[in-house]
């Protein structure tokens, strides 16, 4: 599910490196890389949230599970420094649907 959509006016390529040294400030299992599209993985106990460029060309917060306490708090986290677009609703990501 897509819970979020990160709003900067440079490239997702630009912005990988700061995106991915601020989530480790706050996170201490983060994986990430940058190989034709940009991803982050934070993990954190059983779950996982990811942040990617899969789909979009700005990075989107993901995670499996409707009621993530760490997708709440990996957003909380990102609207200290960007500008977070928080959907309403998750939206299914297409093969989810």
């Amino acid at each position: 599910m897509i819970f979020a959509e990160l709003d900067y006016p440079e490239s997702y390529e630009n912005i990988h490196d700061e995106l991915v040294n601020f989530i480790s400030l706050e996170f201490s299992n983060v994986q990430s890389g940058l190989q034709g599209d940009s991803w982050i993985w934070i993990f954190s106990e059983s779950e996982k949230v990811v942040i990617d460029t899969f789909l979009s060309m700005k990075h989107e917060i993901k995670s499996d599970h409707l009621n993530s306490r760490l997708v709440i708090e990996v957003i909380n986290h990102l609207k200290k420094r960007f500008v977070v677009n928080v959907y309403g609703t998750p939206e299914p990501e297409p093969h989810e649907e």
